[in-house]
């Protein structure tokens, strides 16, 4: 069985220094990002709250008969739907 060198096949451990030039190559300073950046606006919670409580209702509304016409599976599947769109929304939350 062959050694564990940077010849032979195998992980190596990089050293200290190595790792130093791995990670940063280039050496430049990178600002870290600023507030308005990090914090969603203030519509982004709300179309996500909206989206859900409306798929939720629309779910609700038409297992109990509310909704026109008899109940349909067109509603659950707009309510799913609506439900995913609030999911999707909610990935843009930070």
């Amino acid at each position: 069985m062959p050694r564990r060198t940077k010849d032979a096949p195998g992980r190596v451990t990089p050293s200290a220094q190595e790792r130093r030039t791995l990670t940063s190559s280039s050496g430049r300073y990178t600002a870290p990002l600023s507030a308005e950046y990090r914090h969603s606006p203030w519509w982004v919670p709300a179309i996500m709250i909206t989206f859900f409580s409306v798929g939720v209702l629309m779910i609700v509304l038409n297992y109990i008969s509310l909704l026109p016409s008899a109940p349909s599976n067109w509603y659950l599947l707009g309510g799913l739907g609506l439900i995913v769109c609030g999911f999707a929304v909610s990935t843009q939350y930070r």
